[in-house]
């Protein structure tokens, strides 16, 4: 939504490119620096209160944007907003490990990653017409309340939540804190941080500038955007989906989980590849079909990363390892804001992001290999 109403905000707060891509950099360091808490937090006591607090604060934090006046403010409703959101990952993996048994995990975390998808597609679709006849602070307002709305379902919803059994014991929901020198010293920790690294970059970068490339490359006004960024998220969320129904439908095939997730993987590293194309697109629809393939390519990485934590990592730690990931990731994607806003204002253009964002996959999954050269299960 800050992407999308990027031209409105900067005619009132009269930001540069490196201004906005502060606002990015603030918001995933702080996220960054969270999550080496919240991993913990949700482990300990588990998804149904991490998840509900945390949205609570994230939908205040959301609506706290629309008395912002300065860009000092804006800084700390973005700081608050990441602290709280950092709770979504780390709960999420945690879920499918502790109430689903492994069939069914890739399938649901798919699901789930489908979700930041369809909310970009209603963005762009829904936030330019209110703000346009409310005003760009009703946007913000409106959809941080729509958040309180979601936790009371939640609170309703997940009262009769069983954990799973998991090698003849039942999964453990609340755990004591893991120490980090046990943690550090364990190569499948340092396969998702580096996995997570390598890769998530590209979608912090893209949600965040996707909307200033149209607008930059192709001339396209804040109300136009519409269309070929729903395209470009309706294709992500379609990957997420595909990787849900791929590695369960190899292991189903016979193959083994090592070669079922190694070969998913590959699969949408290759993909992205294409990345770079977008940059030589002649219309913007070209230029989004292009971007929604990428991202498309990232959401069934993605998926595979979440689901090979749930699947390789002792339940009571999975919060942890993967909020550790995602500090990793939240890293990568706040230097490769800030790098975009050098890079445009020094006239380089998008080529650097595009072409470093299309190749880190690849490498992600080649680190997952070196790192894991046999995938087991921890219950194995």
């Amino acid at each position: 939504m800050l992407a999308l109403l990027k031209p409105t905000l900067e005619a009132q707060f009269h930001w540069t490119d490196q201004q906005f891509a502060h606002l990015g950099f603030v918001f995933q360091m702080t996220a960054a620096g969270a999550l080496l808490f919240i991993g913990w937090f949700v482990d300990r006591v588990g998804v149904r209160v991490a998840l509900g607090l945390g949205v609570v604060v994230w939908s205040l934090a959301g609506m706290a944007h629309a008395f912002a006046s300065t860009v000092q403010q804006f800084v700390v409703a973005r700081a608050a907003l990441a602290a709280a959101e950092s709770v979504g990952t780390p709960a999420a993996v945690k879920s499918a490990a502790v109430y689903l048994p492994l069939k069914e995990r890739s399938f649901a975390l798919g699901l789930g990653n489908t979700a930041p998808n369809i909310g970009a597609i209603l963005t762009p679709l829904l936030i330019p017409p209110l703000a346009l006849a409310f005003g760009w602070r009703a946007a913000f307002v409106v959809t941080g309340a729509l958040g309180l709305v979601w936790v009371v379902a939640w609170v309703l919803g997940t009262r009769g939540l069983v954990p799973v059994e998991r090698a003849g014991h039942a999964a453990v929901v609340a755990a004591p804190r893991v120490p980090w020198g046990v943690l550090l010293r364990d190569r499948r920790t340092w396969a998702i941080i580096g996995a997570k690294l390598l890769s998530d970059q590209a979608w912090f970068f893209l949600l965040f500038w996707i909307p200033d490339f149209f607008h930059r490359v192709f001339g396209m006004a804040q109300a136009d955007l519409g269309g070929p960024v729903a395209l470009i998220y309706t294709l992500a969320a379609l990957g997420a989906l595909s990787s849900g129904l791929l590695f369960p439908r190899l292991v189903a095939r016979g193959w083994t989980v090592n070669a079922a997730r190694k070969t998913s993987m590959l699969f949408y590293a290759t993909v992205i590849l294409i990345m770079p194309l977008a940059l030589m697109a002649g219309s913007p629809w070209i230029a989004a079909l292009v971007i929604g393939i990428a991202l498309f390519a990232h959401q069934g990485f993605s998926t595979n990363i979440f689901g090979l934590t749930a699947d390789i990592v002792p339940t009571a730690r999975v919060g942890t390892v993967i909020a550790a990931g995602a500090v990793g990731g939240n890293i990568s994607g706040a230097l490769m804001i800030e790098f975009a806003g050098w890079s445009m204002g020094h006239g380089h253009g998008y080529w650097p992001m595009f072409v470093i964002c299309g190749s880190g996959y690849l490498l992600a999954t080649l680190w997952v290999h070196v790192l894991l050269p046999v995938v087991r299960l921890a219950e194995d």
